[in-house]
């Protein structure tokens, strides 16, 4: 019955959240059907196992995500966003449109901001660009998603987005984890989608398909798909609508400036000023009983993000109407995807604490080919259930974390590289029709399934997993790097 229990609550997690169900309420509901189907103490179960789960998520993961969505909401109020998709946009032109509009969505969400945020600049962007050069507005999801929330969310190293920083305290590892393993993949994936793009364009202008009726957008974003995007990101789509946009926008080089300061900062932090102080005190009871490692790569993102939200204040402080207002909307849009994500990984907790869990572990630790499969497996299995990679490697890496661990240990694998496998394997078939992210993207664009979710597929997953093969390849064959 424990097996059937753990069964029935995935779909019932999974059969809710895409209905549009707060996950918030429906995580714990899962979890408890779980533990009354298996005989567990429900009580027990919810105060005693949920809880911890769900405060410990907190407890770690809260000022990533309240700097995240300060950082978000203040590069979108001064202008800085959509100063940087003009400025590109103009100088590669409508004959180059689709690169375009990849690299604007790459560099502004490799540089921190929320694909949320960045969607609701990115999309009106594309469909101009996209109207002028007469391509069809169909494939702006996929074009958009290509830049926005593939290889810039989980597999360039450095990048401060919460998929790329969970796995840290697990392998006590950075952002900067397998930098090598990292680009190329990066670089395949960019690759695979601009040549599916740009043969997508070309056949539909052999067809004598142009960009088709134009639609107002972005179209405003309903409670049920707010519910489903906070399961998914970093920031509320609902705080979108609250502080003060600027008239007029910075200059591109005042607007990147912040984004350099992520990267930079992370980098410095993560690899040479913090791991060259003493952090010994760590290990003493008063602070966790912890190391440096396990938490050196949390504190370089804090850092870095720190230092850009300072950088963007001090860059637009005379030029913003109301930062406070913009402050106050970027700490709220924090506060549902972070218990959100929270409410998963209790869910996740409960399950792990099952009696049948012990068999379900041994079958994913035990798949042949190693742990690197194994891994593989296990994260694109939840993400592809949960439709989140935050959340899915989060329940995993919560359960299975530590055995992970001890498995690279024991076949002498780098845990840098296991950090890497991990974050691009969550991130393939979490993009399934049920992911937030997806049903946001296509709302705003105003745009559906049947319509664009095909050239999504090839983009967003299709090309992942092509890189995510080319990775398993390397990293069994050369290791890390």
């Amino acid at each position: 019955m424990g097996l059937i229990g753990i069964l029935v609550a995935l779909a019932l997690l999974m059969w809710l959240a895409y209905r549009g169900w707060s996950v918030l309420l429906v995580a714990p509901l899962a979890g408890l059907a779980a533990a009354i189907i298996s005989g567990q103490p429900i009580l027990a179960n919810w105060t005693q196992t949920f809880m911890p789960g769900a405060a410990n998520f907190v407890a770690q993961w809260f000022p990533i995500f309240l700097l995240g969505g300060l950082f978000g909401k203040l590069m979108d109020d001064s202008g800085s966003i959509a100063s940087i998709a003009n400025f590109l946009t103009e100088r590669l032109g409508t004959r180059r449109t689709i690169l375009s509009v990849v690299l604007a969505s790459a560099i502004v969400t490799y540089g921190g901001v929320s694909v949320f945020v960045a969607f609701f600049v990115l999309v009106p962007m594309a469909q101009r660009m996209f109207a002028a050069a007469d391509i069809p507005r169909r494939l702006m999801p996929a074009t958009i998603g290509l830049g926005a929330f593939t290889f810039t969310m989980s597999a360039l190293p450095g990048t401060p987005s919460i998929n790329n920083a969970i796995p840290m305290p697990f392998f006590g590892t950075t952002t900067f984890a397998a930098p090598g393993i990292g680009i190329i993949s990066s670089v395949i994936t960019l690759v695979f989608g601009l040549w599916w793009l740009a043969r997508a364009e070309a056949a539909a202008r052999v067809a004598g398909e142009g960009f088709g009726t134009a639609a107002e957008v972005p179209a405003p974003i309903d409670e049920k798909l707010r519910e489903q995007a906070t399961a998914v990101g970093d920031f509320d789509p609902a705080e979108l609508e609250h502080g003060k946009r600027v008239n007029v926008y910075p200059p591109f080089a005042l607007a990147a400036l912040p984004l350099c300061v992520v990267i930079v900062m992370n980098f410095l932090m993560s690899l040479v000023v913090l791991p060259r102080l003493d952090f010994a005190f760590l290990s003493e009871p008063a602070w966790g009983g912890t190391s440096f490692q396990a938490i050196g790569g949390v504190w370089s993102v804090i850092l870095a993000l720190s230092a850009a939200n300072l950088a963007v204040i001090l860059v637009n402080f005379r030029r913003m109407p109301d930062i406070r207002a913009s402050l106050d909307a970027g700490a709220n849009s924090a506060a549902l995807p972070m218990l959100t994500i929270a409410s998963l990984v209790g869910f996740g907790a409960i399950i792990a604490s099952l009696p049948a869990f012990a068999d379900v572990r041994d079958a994913v630790l035990g798949i042949s080919g190693g742990p690197l499969i194994s891994l593989t497996v296990s994260m694109n299995m939840l993400a592809a259930l949960t439709g989140t990679a935050s959340g899915g490697m989060a329940i995993a890496l919560d359960a299975l974390g530590k055995h992970f661990l001890e498995l690279a240990a024991t076949y002498n694998i780098d845990p840098a590289l296991m950090h890497r496998v991990t974050t691009i394997s969550a991130g393939t078939l979490d993009a399934l029709p049920h992911n937030g992210t997806v049903l946001m993207l296509l709302q705003i664009s105003k745009l559906t399934h049947a319509e664009a979710y095909k050239d999504m597929v090839m983009t967003v997953i299709v090309g992942v997993i092509i890189s995510l093969i080319a990775v398993l390849l390397l990293g069994t064959f050369v290791g890390s790097f």
